[in-house]
């Protein structure tokens, strides 16, 4: 396979596995796209379903306001979060995502553009669009640069697993849904009631 890099960085060669942040910076592309081990995955074209940004508000608010006395802080997407591997230039960073929600409790690892190196939460609330995505390559990546803590929220059956990292690699929960009431391993003293939360999301 031909894997030459394009030589317009502007108008990116989905089939290129080699971009870099470096790369990503100068796209003007109306898609969202995220940076997988140097390939680019495209995120929908259109704004996200009305549920998946209500789940995403409330939850933020939830998180925002749980944190505002603590050393943690939260961020929305757009927000970008690059896991270097042997260093942190831009063109050697090739892992570039845009969680939904993030938390991040090293303020070192932030900077005027984002997160460099592993939040400490990240929860991804997944659609029809973007399923595949979320659930094998960012698993794969999230696991193997340490990500402590995993949320996957369904939005369209309400229902929500956590990985925790345990010895390297993630466990996952059991599948919680309304009734239950979920606490971060992570986020000491935070916890979801989720029949509380998903009551009036329709």
């Amino acid at each position: 396979m031909d894997n030459k890099k394009p030589d317009a960085v502007d108008e990116p060669d989905l089939e290129y596995t080699n971009y870099s942040y470096a790369d990503y910076l100068t796209w003007q592309m109306e898609e969202v796209v995220e940076l997988i081990k140097g390939k680019i995955f495209k995120r929908a074209a259109v704004a996200p379903r009305r549920i998946h940004q209500r789940i995403s508000a409330k939850l933020l608010a939830r998180l925002y306001v749980f944190l505002e006395d603590k050393s943690c802080q939260v961020y929305d997407a757009p927000f970008d979060v690059r896991f270097p591997k042997f260093s942190k230039e831009d063109e050697k960073i090739h892992d570039v995502v845009q969680p939904d929600i993030c938390v991040i409790c090293d303020t070192e690892k932030l900077d005027e553009r984002g997160c460099i190196g592993a939040p400490d939460l990240i929860v991804e609330i997944l659609s029809p669009s973007n399923s595949k995505t979320e659930l094998k390559h960012k698993f794969e990546l999230y696991e193997s640069n340490g990500v402590r803590e995993y949320w996957i929220i369904h939005s369209e059956t309400q229902d929500l697993l956590i990985y925790s990292l345990i010895d390297g690699k993630y466990v996952p929960s059991i599948l919680f849904t309304s009734g239950h009431v979920v606490e971060s391993k992570v986020i000491k003293g935070f916890k979801l009631d989720l029949e509380a939360f998903f009551g009036d999301i329709e």
